[in-house]
């Protein structure tokens, strides 16, 4: 087993209101399942007009309420109403709640609504973004998970090249590539890649180039470069001539500056990877370094202060999770993400009558999406719920109800702090607030995408010999 240190990354950014950043991570979440199931995905022009929708007609919007940079896998530069795209985050402000006009930044009482949102437990998407650094991990062959803004993704750092350097990568279970960004890496928009770690003969002396090729489209963002090998540690276990990716190009989602990571440690099956090469827990259980393909996930929330996460290679750490609760089941998935049949979804108990689901398990997924009836079930037995007419739900902030999602047997509930996903109006922790569990229309009738609203609430364990997924409840 290696476990890996995971850390908390905090990085000011602009307020933005609660609804545009919800309809990004929808929009995102769509475009990864699409992915994920072979299905076409939503239109670039589909996915802009989600986002105008929300722009023009905000849930409570109100005057003087900015709307500021959101991060989630974007980085471009400000642009105005009339040319925004999908993967821009708008800054501008709303104005009577349908004008837009020049952007800037939250301060004074908004920062402070926002700062008292996080603190009253509204969820993610509430108060500044950054990385919030993870302790050190407590289990063998182990690293600490990182905390990019509110629960947005879990990054960890690895040491790659001669000298090695460290570079800090973000923990997908919904991906099966591994890249960082090439010395000569351009983005999209034009100039270089950043502040990022970079890689290449420049700065590693067992760096070897290939003339194969590879491209990666994400939820969110791409990048394309040429595979290599080099040396990659990974908790202290050294794995010599690791063949994997250097992007010679990324988009801006990856290139900006103010994404905090340098690159993607795919954790699905290498029967899903563009790369074709075994991902790095394959390759070490095929060097001996782990006993087998295991990967296991103790992701935090931000709010707890806690900063444990950790990924362990090469089994499960026993002091993470209740023994009496661990449940397997097999992956049903046959391209090589990770998907378990779900048994029942309730809601205070109740069941919602949903049967025969099957849910993808992905890291890399901020929100819980569903079929539209499927999220409608489940909202419907929460008091005050509503719908926004554009695939999302609001739920009041006030609400405790536990919706919970049952595998191999077991129930896991989700902490209602995960399903206040960010409160429609700051100033208001008594109204309404964005439900972290969505509504989408791509993938199957009976399939949901499951991030981390509902991983933050289990011990997740995915083993690639056995083809099976593991779940247990977190003490």
């Amino acid at each position: 087993m290696i476990t890996l240190p995971l850390k908390r990354l905090h990085k000011p950014r602009d307020d933005i209101h609660p609804q545009v950043l919800l309809q990004q991570h929808i929009n995102r979440a769509h475009k990864r399942l699409a992915l994920m199931t072979g299905r076409e995905a939503p239109s670039k022009r589909e996915l802009e007009e989600n986002l105008h929708k929300r722009l023009y007609i905000p849930p409570g919007g109100r005057p003087g309420t900015s709307v500021g940079k959101r991060f989630n896998r974007v980085g471009t530069k400000v642009k105005t109403l009339n040319t925004i795209e999908e993967s821009d985050v708008t800054v501008n402000e709303f104005k009577g709640g349908n004008q837009l006009k020049g952007g800037r930044k939250a301060k004074g009482a908004k920062a402070k609504a926002a700062a008292a949102a996080a603190a009253a437990g509204a969820g993610a998407g509430a108060a500044a973004a950054g990385l919030t650094q993870a302790n050190t991990p407590t289990a063998n062959n182990s690293l600490g998970l990182a905390i990019e803004a509110n629960d947005v993704g879990y990054i960890a750092t690895v040491q790659i090249g001669t000298p090695p350097k460290d570079f800090n990568m973000l923990m997908d279970s919904g991906s099966a590539d591994f890249w960082v960004g090439a010395e000569n890496c351009q983005s999209e928009s034009g100039g270089d890649c950043g502040n990022h770690n970079l890689l290449g003969t420049q700065s590693s002396s067992t760096f070897k180039a290939s003339n194969q090729q590879f491209q990666v489209t994400y939820g969110t963002g791409n990048v394309a470069g040429v595979k290599i090998t080099d040396n990659v540690a990974i908790a202290g276990l050294q794995l010599n001539a690791h063949e994997f990716g250097v992007a010679e190009q990324e988009s801006v989602d990856f290139s900006d500056d103010s994404v905090p990571f340098d690159g993607i440690m795919g954790l699905a099956q290498s029967t899903l990877s563009e790369q074709q090469v075994l991902t790095p827990p394959e390759s070490l259980a095929q060097a001996g370094l782990i006993n087998d393909a295991i990967v296991s996930y103790k992701i935090s929330r931000l709010q707890d202060e806690k900063n444990d996460g950790e990924v362990t290679f090469g089994g499960l750490d026993d002091t993470k999770f209740d023994a009496n609760t661990l449940v397997t089941f097999d992956n049903v998935n046959t391209q090589g993400f990770w998907e378990g049949a779900m048994d029942a979804v309730t809601v205070d108990g109740t069941d919602t009558g949903l049967q025969g689901r099957t849910a993808i398990l992905d890291t890399g997924t901020t929100l819980v999406v569903a079929p539209p009836a499927d999220a409608a079930a489940v909202h419907q037995l929460i008091t005050g719920a509503k719908s926004d007419g554009q695939g999302g739900f609001t739920v009041p902030c006030t609400t405790n109800a536990s919706v919970a999602l049952s595998f191999g047997g077991q129930t896991f509930a989700i902490n209602p702090v995960d399903l206040k996903f960010s409160p429609v109006d700051p100033t208001d922790l008594s109204g309404d607030c964005v439900s972290g569990i969505s509504s989408g229309q791509i993938g199957g009738a009976t399939e949901w995408l499951v991030g981390d609203v509902f991983l933050k609430n289990a011990y997740f364990s995915t083993d690639v010999t056995k083809n099976q997924i593991s779940l247990a409840t977190l003490v």
